[in-house]
C-alpha cells in the first residue's frame, strides 16, 4: 500500500514538474498565433516522414537488444522485443525511467527470461546511448563552439544546474552508500553460507552487462547505435522542413538543436516536457529564429514525436497478449 502511495505522488510530482517548465516555457505566448501556424502553415508530410525515420530507429533498437541477448542463449520472438520496447518508450512518458521495467519485464513474462539479465543488457544499452550523446556533443562543439559558448553565457541557469546536481553531496553520497550496503549485503551472506535470492538476481545482472562485451556480432551492435541515433537525428530534421521559419536552416544548426534538446530528455519529467522545449527553442535562438517560431517548432516536433509514442504504445499494450495467446517460449524455433 505504501509503495503504491509512494509511486502515486511520484507521478504527481513529476506531472508537475513537467507542467511548470512547460507553463514557464508557453506562458506569455499567443496561442491564437500558434494554432494559426499548426493548421495552416505546417507541411504535414515532412512529419509523417519524421514518424517513418522514429519508428525505424525503434525497429533498430529492438533488433539490437536481440543481438546484446544473444550471448546468453535468450532468442526472443523479434514482435515481442519490439511490443515492449515500444511499451517502454510509452510507460516513460507515464513516469520518468519507469519504461525500463515494464520493457523488461513484459518480456520476461512472454519469453520465460530472468528478469535481471534483460535488465542488465537494458542498463548497458543506457550507458551506450549516454557514450552516443556525448559523442554527438563533442561533434557539435568542435564545429560549432561559439554558438556553444553563446548558449551557456544567455542560458547560465542550464549550466548552474547542471554543475548542481554534478557536485550534489546527497546524489554522491547515496550512490557510495547504495554500493556499501549492497557489498555488505552479499558478505553477510557468504558467512552465512549458500546463495540467497539478491545474490541471485546481482549475478543474473552483471552477466546481463558481460553479454555485450561477450557478443561475436558486436560490428552489427555497433552498427544498430549509429543508425538509431542517425535516426533520431532525421526525425527531428524532417520536422526542419515543415515549418516557413526553420525550412532553409542548413543540417548543423538541426544537428546542434537535437544535441541541446536531448540534454532536456535527461531532466526528471515525463518525455522531457519543458526542459526539451526550453532547450530547442534557446538553441534556435542561436540561429536566428525568434522566441516565438521557436516555441512553435519544439511544440510541433515534441508533440508529434510523442503522440506517436502514444499511439504505438496502447496498440502495443493491447497487442501483446494477442500475439501470445498461444505461444510457448520453450518450444520457439531459433
Amino acid at each position: 500500500m505504501k509503495k503504491k502511495i509512494l509511486n502515486i505522488l511520484k507521478y504527481i510530482a513529476f506531472t508537475a514538474l513537467g507542467g511548470l517548465l512547460f507553463w514557464l516555457v508557453y506562458r506569455d505566448q499567443d496561442f491564437s498565433k500558434i494554432w494559426n501556424t499548426l493548421t495552416h502553415e505546417v507541411d504535414y508530410r515532412w512529419i509523417i516522414l519524421s514518424l517513418f525515420f522514429g519508428l525505424l530507429s525503434h525497429v533498430s533498437r529492438t533488433l539490437r537488444w536481440k543481438i546484446a541477448l544473444e550471448p546468453l542463449g535468450e532468442h526472443p520472438k523479434t514482435i515481442n522485443a519490439f511490443i515492449t520496447v515500444m511499451v517502454s518508450y510509452f510507460m516513460n512518458l507515464l513516469l520518468p525511467r519507469m519504461g525500463e521495467f515494464v520493457r523488461c519485464g513484459m518480456l520476461s513474462r512472454y519469453e520465460k527470461i530472468a528478469f535481471s539479465k534483460l535488465f542488465g543488457t537494458v542498463i548497458t544499452e543506457r550507458i551506450v546511448d549516454v557514450l552516443m550523446l556525448l559523442i554527438s556533443f563533442s561533434i557539435v562543439l568542435v564545429l560549432e563552439f561559439d554558438k556553444i559558448i553563446h548558449f551557456g553565457k544567455e542560458n547560465p541557469q542550464v549550466v548552474n544546474n547542471v554543475k548542481a546536481i554534478l557536485q550534489s553531496p546527497y546524489l554522491w553520497g547515496g550512490l557510495v552508500a547504495a554500493i556499501l550496503g549492497l557489498l555488505y549485503y552479499l558478505h553477510l551472506s557468504k558467512k552465512k553460507g549458500g546463495k540467497n535470492k539478491l545474490e541471485e538476481v546481482f549475478n543474473d545482472f552483471v552477466q546481463g552487462v558481460k553479454s555485450v562485451l561477450a557478443m561475436k556480432r558486436y560490428k552489427a551492435y555497433i552498427a544498430h547505435t549509429i543508425f538509431i541515433w542517425f535516426m533520431y537525428f532525421m526525425m527531428l530534421w524532417m520536422v526542419f522542413f515543415s515549418l516557413p521559419f526553420t525550412n532553409e536552416l542548413n543540417p548543423l544548426a538541426a544537428l546542434t538543436t537535437f544535441v541541446m534538446a536531448s540534454f532536456g530528455m535527461v531532466a526528471p519529467v515525463q518525455g522531457g516536457i519543458g526542459a526539451w522545449h526550453f532547450m530547442a527553442e534557446k538553441t534556435l535562438g542561436l540561429y536566428g529564429i525568434e522566441s516565438a517560431n521557436g516555441k512553435i517548432f519544439a511544440l510541433l516536433a515534441h508533440t508529434s514525436m510523442n503522440s506517436m509514442i502514444i499511439v504505438a504504445g496502447v496498440i502495443c499494450v493491447i497487442l501483446i497478449p494477442i500475439v501470445n495467446r498461444n505461444y510457448n517460449p520453450k518450444e520457439k524455433e531459433e
